[in-house]
C-alpha cells in the first residue's frame, strides 16, 4: 500500500512539475493590443499593458498566440521579451541557432515594418508588409507594399492623370494617384 501511494505521489508530481515545465509566459515590453484574429488588427479586444504577463500558446515571424486575463488572441512578437522557453515548445520559436542566422532577417523586417508604422499606422503597416493592395490606395502606398513597376504607361488628359503600372503577372491601373482597380497579365 505503501508502495501503491509512493508511486501515486510521483506521479502526480512529475504530472504538476510537466505542467509547470510546458508553460512559456512573455512580459509586455511596452502597451500592446490583443487582436482576436491575426489577419484582421480591427478585431481589438483589449489593451495589455506595459509589463503585464501572458501566456504563450503559439507563434510565428510576426504574432504571437497568447492568453491574458482570459482572453485569447494575438499580439505582435516585437512588444514582448520571452521568459520562459520549454524545452518540447522550442522548435515553434526556432532553435537558438537558427535565430541568430536568421536575425539580420527579423531586423529588416521589423526596421521596415517600423518605417511603415511610423508612415501609416499599425494597421496599414500591417497590410502592405503582407503584400496586400486594395482600391483607392496612392501609388506610394503600392510602392510600400509590392515595389517599384517594371514598366509603368502614363497619359496625362486635361487635369486627369491615368497610369498603368506593370509588374511581373499583374497590371494596376492608377487615375490621379489612386489605385482604380488590377489584374492579371494576359500571356
Amino acid at each position: 500500500m505503501k508502495r501503491l501511494f509512493f508511486i501515486s505521489l510521483l506521479l502526480i508530481s512529475a504530472i504538476a512539475l510537466n505542467g509547470q515545465t510546458n508553460k512559456t509566459t512573455a512580459t509586455l515590453k511596452n502597451s500592446s493590443r490583443l487582436f482576436a484574429s491575426k489577419d484582421d488588427l480591427t478585431s481589438v479586444i483589449l489593451i495589455i499593458p506595459a509589463d503585464s504577463i501572458v501566456t504563450v500558446l503559439d507563434a510565428d515571424s510576426t504574432y504571437l498566440h497568447v492568453v491574458f486575463e482570459e482572453n485569447e488572441g494575438f499580439i505582435f512578437n516585437r512588444h514582448v521579451v520571452l521568459n520562459k522557453i520549454p524545452v518540447n515548445t522550442r522548435q515553434a520559436f526556432q532553435s537558438q541557432p537558427e535565430v541568430q542566422q536568421t536575425q539580420p532577417i527579423q531586423e529588416q523586417q521589423q526596421s521596415r515594418f517600423s518605417y511603415l508604422e511610423d508612415k501609416y499606422g499599425s494597421n496599414m503597416a500591417a497590410r502592405l508588409l503582407s503584400g496586400k493592395i486594395w482600391k483607392g490606395m496612392n501609388s506610394e502606398m503600392v510602392k510600400d507594399s509590392w515595389g517599384i513597376a517594371e514598366k509603368i504607361n502614363r497619359i496625362v488628359s486635361g487635369n486627369i492623370i491615368k497610369e498603368e503600372w506593370i509588374y511581373r503577372n499583374t497590371w494596376l491601373y492608377f487615375e490621379n494617384n489612386s489605385l482604380v482597380e488590377w489584374g492579371a497579365i494576359k500571356k
